[in-house]
């Protein structure tokens, strides 16, 4: 063989491509079809959603200001007046953002004090008796809870208050052991990302230990808390089954907490079934869903301006 066949044979061999730039390419093509099926998967819910959700102004005629502020909720049911079913979703909207809250509000001070017992306090002792009771409570299903809500929960504030003992104040209850294992795990993992050497420096420079846990740690997680805090809040906001089960499931006024009330995902779970696809009385719960659609947008927009500014500190 000449020369310059052995030069052509070697540089067709190096312009070849090798096998781990195929493998390469594979991978780059899968992950680029993942994603993009992910995208249009997304586009496809919020496009199916948004377009069943607005049948209710655009094709059924109902009042935008009627809906999200009226206070009856009953759309079998013509108003003589109006000529307009009874559909005001106000109470439901008043239901689901109390029930959040007040959850969001007993379970932050649990949840960030038994973070600190983890991270800060007992580490080893504290993960090891604390991370499996997490875990449990994790993968506990929601019917469970909701049973658990309506057998002990229930009965307990009918005793101390009277009334029927559903309402406002057993769901947020039971939401609140729900979302207390999601907070507390995401802030566990928050407070170990807090750099060693602020510990470090804080003690050297005479701080006490609850000092320097209050007044460096706990302010240098403050962003990754408060995610923490929103992604709970996202979870309560769209629990269904569990909350339906201990609420009451009027669509009433919440004039107190311990009177029966009921949520955007209670009064979806209870009519989806019984309506007919196309009809009034369908459309107004396809646009509760969007309400709870648009809703977890709205909790992970604060979730990325949270991020975002914990960044930019």
């Amino acid at each position: 063989m000449h020369l310059g066949e052995k030069m052509d044979n070697i540089t067709k061999k190096l312009m070849q491509r090798s096998e781990s730039t195929h493998k390469d390419t594979f991978g780059r093509a899968v992950s680029l079809t993942a994603l993009a099926l992910i995208g249009i998967v997304v586009v496809a819910i919020f496009a199916f959603v948004l377009s069943r959700g607005l049948s209710t102004f655009f094709r059924d005629g109902v009042n935008v200001k009627d809906f999200l502020f009226g206070t009856t909720w009953n759309p079998s049911v013509t108003n003589p007046a109006t000529k307009q079913p009874y559909i005001g979703a106000l109470p439901m909207i008043i239901g689901s953002f109390l029930v959040t809250f007040l959850a969001a509000v007993v379970a932050t001070p649990f949840a960030i004090g038994t973070s600190l017992f983890m991270t800060e306090i007992a580490q080893k002792r504290g993960a090891k008796i604390m991370q499996p009771i997490i875990e449990l409570l994790v993968g506990i299903p929601s019917v469970v809870y909701g049973f658990i809500g309506l057998t002990v929960v229930v009965p307990f504030i009918r005793n101390i208050t009277g009334g029927s003992g559903f309402g406002i104040l057993s769901g947020t209850i039971v939401l609140f052991v729900m979302i207390l294992p999601t907070i507390t795990s995401m802030t566990v993992d928050t407070l170990k990302s807090v750099p060693r050497y602020y510990r470090e420096s804080a003690l050297a420079i005479g701080a006490t230990r609850w000092q320097m846990i209050y007044k460096v740690v706990l302010r240098s997680a403050t962003p990754g808390i408060m995610t923490a805090i929103v992604f709970g809040m996202a979870r309560a906001f769209g629990e269904a089954l569990a909350v339906q089960m201990v609420i009451g499931n009027a669509a009433l006024m919440p004039t107190g907490l311990t009177t029966p009330a009921s949520t955007l995902t209670s009064v979806l779970t209870m009519g989806i079934g019984n309506t007919v696809m196309g009809s009034l009385q369908n459309d107004v719960l396809w646009t509760l869903a969007m309400i709870l659609l648009l809703m977890s947008l709205v909790f992970n927009l604060i979730v990325r301006a949270i991020g975002r500014r914990g960044a930019m500190k």
